[in-house]
């Protein structure tokens, strides 16, 4: 369509008011029902102007906007009048149509009045398509529209321009999430983070959130658990010209389902340190400075490693300390080379990193550049300009450091959920007051094994066992936790939590073979050292696990759970063979487990 004929459907469309409305419903996360629905206008179907995008491109271009957006807003409020829905309309417009005569405070509930639509059911929604510069001015429009009833959203936040400081300016009171952060949220750790942090933001500023683009169950359980709001998208019902008044079946089950989700990365998702958390303010000096001055700063700092040379602000080499004293304790040094220049002792290719690279990155860059480059350190430049130096000492010692936290939120070995995430998961189900199973896996007679075969056969056996474990568990609703070594913990949702245990038993008795030599098989076990260096026989390693139902109001906190499973592994390890303990006792009896207990709870053993 050439720009005449596409001037002349735009003007006809206008005439004819050839706009239509689809409605896409909002539910309520805590009362699992219809909040509102947002109004989708839509051009003629016959027409290339049929797509929202597509009709206000045309509108921009002839310069017709102001009429458009007027007709769909027109369009939008008849139509939910006319079907009669419940609860909020919500409508899109850009900011810039806030300054048109028909959107002004009393102009625009007249208009609601007169169609029959209180102004307080009617929630306008800032797009941010455009670009917003008079801050000022919109802040009046907003606050002229609040004092006749009418709501303000912002939308797609994440997408436009300028979100969090809009966010901060109008002061909304709902402000809906990008559908980019919604979708695979499940399996993402860096968008569950980000929709936490709006989640947080908006608790103290008393706005709610929508999340918009949930297509599948497991977004909308992550999103409740969150403790969003509302939210929007497929799943829960498609935009239509007569919507539904009820969330879809699958959402509302999935909505009064007490089970809590899994947060993907299980909070271990983290920001890493850069070379910033390295940085050293040390004085640098330009290249033509005399060696003494250089001699001077050193013995003026003793804690300075080195001393970086630059050029017009440009790192060109690196003087260490102990060149530097080393060459001036020799006689005569100080008149044969104090006043030339200091280029003469300077490594005139040090290792150079932008303060923007990561902690974790170093190690590679250091060794790559060879050890000296771990004793002189390195020079840390801010958009290739010198800002510092770094040292060996201090990467490796933040090296180790991020390791040790590194291993309380995920192992190393299994890459699975370490204790903190253990922790913070069981905390979640007691505060929901969720029934769930703490079932905690551990090998027996596996040190014996380490010392016979070794520690990489070792691990090759954790990681066995880490694998089957996390194949049989259900990811939506069982969290896999590694707590160290050869023990495991899973917090079961699954209602057929006794049979996954039974299939893991089985799969590892039948896995765990590939571990072992074949005579060692047909003799069920093998010789080794023990302590004494006396030779003793030890059995082929199996598998033990136990099991805790968690009813509520039982324990109070993570750690009482985790103290009730290891007690019940203890008497799983009582039995020959792999085996499951299930503790059935409640309260206070589980403080100490009696020599009787397998009177009073059930242990199964393949």
């Amino acid at each position: 369509m050439n720009m005449t004929d596409m001037q002349f459907v735009l003007a006809e469309l206008l005439e004819m008011r050839r706009v239509t409305s689809l409605f896409q419903p909002i539910v309520d996360m805590r009362e699992g029902r219809v909040h509102g629905y947002e109004a989708l206008s839509r051009g003629p179907s016959d027409s290339s102007l049929h797509s929202p995008l597509a009709l206000l491109r045309a509108a921009d271009h002839f310069g017709l906007a102001s009429e458009i957006e007027r007709l769909c807003v027109e369009t939008a409020a008849r139509g939910f009048v006319v079907r009669k829905l419940m609860g909020k309309l919500f409508i899109n417009v850009r900011p810039g149509r806030l300054f048109d005569p028909f959107f002004q405070p009393a102009a625009l509930a007249d208009f609601l009045d007169s169609i029959g639509l209180g102004p307080c059911r009617v929630v306008l929604e800032i797009t941010e398509s455009d670009p917003v510069f008079e801050y000022s001015a919109l802040i009046h429009a907003v606050e002229g529209l609040r004092a006749v009833g009418i709501e303000i959203a912002m939308d797609d936040l994440g997408e436009g321009f300028s979100s969090l400081r809009l966010w901060s300016e109008l002061k909304p009171c709902y402000v809906k999430i990008d559908k980019h952060f919604v979708s695979g949220l499940n399996q993402d750790p860096v968008k569950l983070q980000f929709v936490r942090s709006l989640q947080q933001i908006a608790e103290k500023s008393q706005s709610f959130i929508v999340a918009e683009g949930i297509e599948m169950a497991s977004e909308l359980a992550i999103v409740r658990d969150l403790g969003i709001a509302f939210g929007q998208g497929y799943l829960i019902g498609r935009p239509s010209a007569m919507p539904s008044s009820v969330p879809s079946t699958e959402a509302t089950q999935c909505l009064m389902q007490s089970a809590i989700s899994v947060f993907p990365g299980c909070g271990a998702a983290r920001l890493q340190p850069d070379a910033r958390r390295l940085l050293i303010e040390a004085p640098c000096v330009d290249v033509g400075t005399p060696s003494e001055r250089v001699l001077e700063i050193l013995q003026a700092n003793e804690g300075l490693h080195a001393v970086a040379v630059v050029e017009n602000g440009i790192p060109v080499g690196m003087i260490s300390r102990p060149i530097m004293l080393d060459r001036f304790t020799h006689l005569y040094s100080r008149e044969l080379f104090g006043r030339k220049s200091c280029a003469l002792f300077m490594d005139d290719a040090p290792l150079v990193v932008d303060i923007g690279t990561l902690v974790s990155d170093l190690p590679e860059l250091v060794v790559r550049k060879g050890k000296q480059a771990f004793s002189d350190g390195f020079v840390i430049t801010e958009n290739g300009r010198y800002r510092g130096l770094g040292s060996g000492f201090d990467l490796m010692r933040e090296i180790t450091d991020m390791q040790v936290v590194a291993a309380r939120y995920a192992s190393p070995l299994t890459l699975l959920p370490g204790n903190v995430p253990i922790h913070e998961h069981t905390d979640r189900l007691l505060t929901a007051g969720v029934s769930f199973v703490a079932a905690y896996f551990d090998l027996d007679h596996f040190k014996p094994y380490n010392d016979a075969y070794g520690y990489r056969k070792g691990d090759e056996m954790i990681k066995l066992l880490g694998r089957i474990i996390v194949e049989q568990c259900d990811p939506n609703l069982d969290f896999v936790g590694h707590i160290g070594g050869d023990d495991f913990i899973v917090l079961f949702q699954s209602p057929d939590w006794e049979a996954r245990c039974r299939e893991i038993m089985r799969m590892f008795d039948a896995a765990r073979l590939s571990c072992f030599q074949a005579v060692h098989i047909e003799q069920g076990g093998y010789e080794s050292e023990d302590r004494r260096g006396r030779m003793v026989f030890h059995s082929l390693v199996v598998l033990s696990i136990g099991a805790v139902p968690v009813q509520q109001g039982y324990f109070q906190q993570h750690l009482e759970v985790e103290r009730a499973a290891s007690l019940a592994k203890k008497m799983a390890k009582k039995t020959e063979g792999s085996s499951l303990f299930i503790e059935r006792r409640r309260g206070e009896d589980r403080q100490e487990i009696p020599a009787d207990a397998a009177e009073m709870a059930e242990i199964s053993a393949l």
